[in-house]
């Protein structure tokens, strides 16, 4: 039965024009993104090393994909959930758009049910669009620049050997897709209010970037709502970015991020079995 029923959802999903505008936009930008750094990165590059030069010898090919990648993979934490939202925030609202609701709350399904299949629906097209990220920003990357040592300098300087590269990659994109199921299941939690998608959509984002502004801001009153907000866990994945990997802040942010998506699915699932199907 669950198996149909998110089948079911996924046609849904698949079918809506809206579903492929971050694919198109993506498949797109981040080729573009490569070329214009295969163009301009060595002088990215040099400015770098300007600041470390005094300090380190660095040499080998640090223009390489594994750069570019990681460059690229900074736009996860505002640019995917907006397309992610975009799916997720019509879940629900979908079917009053629709005029389905009352169709789908009369059938023999526990209600139960049709959220747990709209939430894996939700995280599956989480899934594929995160690894469809995944591929665009490394293959072409690696192909159009090829391999060598990751060279990150953010806070502090960082070079990972290459032969420790991938299976940080390869982490970082399984706790993002972690954090993106999070704003499906806010968007799912704010679609099931109402029969139109745009609020879920604006609403959504709204809430990310105002808990990323608090998370930001040097102030004693946000520095201490900051950490139970759920946009400080979103950016575990620069913790495999690291020389030494803090296992623990990884693990913590894990559990946080899982016991949103949890908190999300129960207060969906507690209005969506009181909603009246008259609505």
């Amino acid at each position: 039965m669950i198996f149909t029923l998110v089948s079911i959802e996924l046609y849904k999903i698949f079918k809506k024009w809206r579903t492929y505008i971050g694919f198109i936009a993506f498949g797109l930008f981040i080729p573009l993104m490569i070329y214009g750094i295969s163009l301009s990165g060595n002088f990215y590059l040099r400015n770098l090393s300007q600041s470390i030069g005094e300090d380190f010898i660095i040499t080998g090919n640090l223009l390489n994909g594994w750069f570019v990648a990681f460059l690229i993979l900074q736009l996860i934490i505002v640019h995917v959930p907006f397309f992610i939202t975009l799916v997720a925030g019509d879940l629900f609202a979908g079917e009053g758009t629709a005029g389905t609701y009352r169709m789908l709350l009369i059938r023999p399904i526990k209600r139960e049910l049709i959220v747990i299949s709209k939430f894996i629906a939700g995280f599956i097209y989480a899934f594929v669009f995160i690894l469809f990220f995944a591929f665009m920003s490394l293959v072409p990357s690696l192909l159009t620049l090829g391999s060598g040592d990751l060279l990150i300098i953010i806070d502090k300087f960082v070079l990972i050997p290459e032969k420790d590269i991938l299976w940080r990659f390869i982490l970082a994109y399984l706790s993002a897709f972690v954090s993106m199921c999070v704003v499906v299941s806010l968007g799912s939690l704010f679609s099931s209010f109402v029969n139109n998608a745009i609020g879920p959509i604006v609403g959504t984002m709204a809430v990310i970037v105002i808990f990323l502004i608090v998370n930001q801001l040097p102030f004693e009153i946000f520095e201490k709502i900051s950490p139970y907000l759920f946009t400080k866990y979103m950016t575990v994945w620069l913790e495999f970015f690291e020389f030494q990997i803090n296992w623990q802040n990884v693990i913590k942010s894990i559990l946080i991020l899982i016991g949103h998506i949890i908190l999300f699915f129960g207060i969906t699932l507690f209005t969506f079995r009181k909603k009246d199907i008259l609505t």
